[in-house]
């Protein structure tokens, strides 16, 4: 049986000024969406095209969990979490490995 991944990330736009926090079952598919405007009105309207962080996971709905943990918390809690796994603020749609 093959294991299946989950990915809760956080996405912002070239400013680091929005935060976009989002789930999906194939991380480098979501990003490029959001890099070149497909699906989200949200993250088209305000331009949300870097990959700033993310968490991996096989429960769908431990990643569903996490998403609503962070969407629900402050801020600040997202912005600790990206200064902690990614303190330059890189895109991290290259280093996605599959």
């Amino acid at each position: 049986m093959r294991v299946r991944h989950y990915f809760i990330y956080i996405a912002t736009n070239p400013t680091n000024t929005v935060l976009y926090t989002g789930v999906t079952n194939h991380l480098a598919r979501r990003s490029f969406e959001h890099k070149f405007h497909y699906g989200s009105t949200f993250t088209s309207k305000y331009n949300v095209v870097k990959l700033v962080y993310y968490e991996i996971f096989t429960d769908i709905r431990e990643a569903i969990k996490r998403e609503k943990q962070l969407k629900a918390g402050p801020r600040k809690k997202k912005l600790d979490l990206i200064n902690t796994k990614n303190p330059k603020w890189e895109d991290l749609f290259d280093k996605i490995i599959y």
